[in-house]
């Protein structure tokens, strides 16, 4: 199932066949349908893809200026672009890591994330599509799926990396976006953002949660060994400022990101985002 996805090139048609098999998944959990098996499997290196958009690398991606109609649909493509890498995710660390013992928690928790970016992805093609775009109209960030790459054999290292360095990211700058879409008064963005940022915190708890949960099956420290595989697998220092709260309420203090930054905090100062 989770291989049959990231097969699925087009946008559309993966979340739709994504949101599908968490259906079937939750169906079969509940006892209102036939017990799905663990089983393992051989997912592509990189997910299937639609024809556009372009996808360039970092530098080549045009600038612009969000407080632009132009700039605020670059803003949500962006999002979009983000939205359909994290289904494909979500779907891979299933597929690529069956063969790791887990409890069966461990795919609820990622069929669940799984279903929830697919809905994020078509709230913001909604979005595009009403401001008279669409997902594919822009080109898009060609780097999107490296750490993914980096980390295709190293379950920890991938949950150090994903959801606990780039989905915490989305806590840190997603309230500035929705400010930006209040502003121009744009309010179906505004509703598919929040429900994003809600929505986000679990996605980066259930990166802790099982990040601790391996951490204990081989009695090492934590903070340690997440010091360590991001400095192993992230390119470039974390950017400060940081959503403290919301990344707590997602199971990472400050002690986890804070010295993995560019730049520290002035002394008494939390550099907390308000």
């Amino acid at each position: 199932m989770a291989t049959d996805v990231l097969l699925t090139g087009d946008g559309r048609a993966k979340t739709a066949l994504s949101r599908r098999y968490a259906a079937e998944w939750f169906a079969s959990r509940d006892g209102a349908a036939t017990a799905i098996e663990i089983g393992t499997a051989n997912p592509p290196r990189h997910p299937a893809r639609p024809d556009k958009p372009e996808l360039l690398s970092p530098r080549q991606v045009p600038k612009r200026r969000p407080g632009s109609e132009a700039g605020r649909i670059a803003l949500l493509h962006a999002v979009a672009h983000i939205e359909l890498n994290a289904v494909d995710l979500h779907w891979d660390i299933i597929a690529r890591f069956g063969h790791v013992p887990m409890p069966i928690g461990f795919y609820d928790d990622w069929v669940k994330c799984a279903e929830e970016e697919s809905r994020h992805f078509e709230m913001v093609c909604d979005c595009l599509e009403a401001m008279g775009s669409h997902y594919g109209a822009l080109p898009a960030h060609a780097g999107m799926w490296r750490a993914a790459e980096d980390t295709a054999d190293d379950l920890m290292g991938r949950l150090a990396v994903v959801p606990m360095v780039l989905e915490a990211r989305g806590l840190d700058v997603t309230p500035g976006m929705i400010e930006i879409f209040r502003r121009a008064d744009a309010q179906q963005a505004v509703k598919a953002l929040e429900v994003i940022y809600a929505e986000e915190v679990g996605h980066v708890a259930y990166g802790s949660k099982w990040f601790h949960f391996l951490c204990g099956r081989e009695n090492a420290d934590p903070k340690d060994v997440f010091h360590e595989l991001v400095r192993r697998y992230f390119h470039g220092a974390l950017k400060p400022p940081f959503n403290e709260e919301k990344r707590a309420e997602a199971g990472l203090p400050p002690d986890f990101y804070w010295p993995l930054a560019e730049d520290l905090p002035p002394p008494g100062k939390s550099g907390k985002l308000r």
